[in-house]
């Protein structure tokens, strides 16, 4: 069927009257959506206490700590890609920005006691710069070799766990959760502007709202975020067009690096006992969200709006069921069944479009 006749057929179905089908094929598109909002209603009915304002701002915040993690993976599965290094890059990066930010007056509990509790802003380039290299270094792999991004961001994860590992073992650390924080680090993410009901609402919102705001802008109104999606709609296409599929690619995987450094910086003072766990599962996270918002692992399809969407629904559920009771256990259970029917809903919409 050529292009025309595949628009001529999509305009007439958006002109037919709504039928038993079209309604079903509604339901059936956005049935994750419509079952975690069921849910969501369940826990408020179980428990009053899900919907007070503490509650509600523990939610957010939650989607706030996971929201830079998501909008740097996001590019990457427009590309028909994912990067598995993620939650290894995010526990790096904290351990880094939480080793230079110890307090400096307590040298024998610091890491490196040598350095000085270092400026805020510095770390925060540096932290970004670590995860932006490993973003070079995965986009480089996929664009030179046309290698999968599965396959090296699963041996990128391996490496930077030992780089981990290794890293909490050194200066006066041996070993231990590197904690000890400067204030000046603390109050900075976790200090508090405002509050609502008399719960204090924590910087790093804020700081998940600017970055929300930056990376709409880079996906619609930048030169390159037009490139982004042409190459993940189809590589040769936007080859044709003169598109840099190589460059693109490794900015995008670069500008996802960043976004992890960014978090780990987040996350260096938000944990406050750092240790190479920190981080784990943090891609897990990230995925299932922009699968529930709508990032096509077929590329070329995603919207920042519906990344915001899909963190927050993600955490709306995981703090009802530990608010009802559900143990941590069935919780991994409950988040890898979401992955795979929203894999599944995925693919049938491609199908069908197809």
């Amino acid at each position: 069927m050529s292009n025309e006749s595949k628009v001529l057929e999509k305009k007439a179905r958006s002109q037919e009257p709504w039928t038993a089908k079209r309604v079903g094929d509604l339901i059936l598109n956005n049935a994750l959506i419509i079952i975690m909002i069921v849910a969501v209603i369940y826990i408020a009915v179980k428990n009053n206490n899900f919907v007070k304002a503490a509650s509600l701002i523990n939610i957010l915040s939650q989607t706030a700590a996971y929201l830079p993690a998501a909008l740097g993976i996001a590019g990457c599965i427009v590309l028909t890609g994912t990067d598995l290094s993620a939650g290894r890059a995010v526990g790096l990066t904290a351990c880094i920005s939480a080793s230079l930010l110890q307090n400096a007056a307590n040298a024998a509990n610091k890491m490196w006691p040598e350095i000085g509790t270092l400026p805020i802003p510095v770390v925060i380039l540096i932290a970004m710069l670590i995860g932006a290299a490993i973003g070079c270094f995965n986009g480089f792999f996929v664009a030179k070799f046309k290698l999968h991004p599965f396959i090296v961001t699963l041996g990128t994860q391996l490496i930077l766990y030992t780089f981990l590992l290794l890293y909490v073992q050194q200066g006066n650390n041996k070993g231990m959760a590197i904690s000890n924080l400067d204030a000046s680090y603390t109050n900075f993410v976790k200090g508090s502007l405002f509050s609502i009901g008399g719960t204090p609402i924590p910087n790093y919102v804020l700081f998940a709202i600017a970055l929300t705001a930056i990376m709409w802008f880079i996906w619609n109104k930048t030169t390159f975020g037009k490139n982004m999606f042409a190459l993940g709609s189809n590589e040769e296409a936007a080859r044709v067009s003169g598109v840099n599929v190589f460059g693109t690619t490794v900015g995008v995987f670069a500008l996802a690096g960043a976004m992890y450094g960014f978090t780990g910086f987040i996350e260096g003072a938000r944990i406050g006992s750092n240790t190479a766990n920190t981080g784990l599962n943090y891609e897990l996270d990230a995925i299932a969200a922009c699968v529930i918002g709508g990032v096509s692992f077929v590329g070329g399809i995603g919207k920042i709006r519906g990344i915001v969407i899909g963190v927050l629904m993600l955490r709306l559920i995981f703090v009802g069921l530990t608010m009802v009771g559900v143990p941590q256990d069935l919780q991994y259970l409950i988040k890898g069944g979401i992955i795979l029917f929203a894999c599944a809903l995925d693919m049938r919409k491609y199908l069908v479009k197809k």
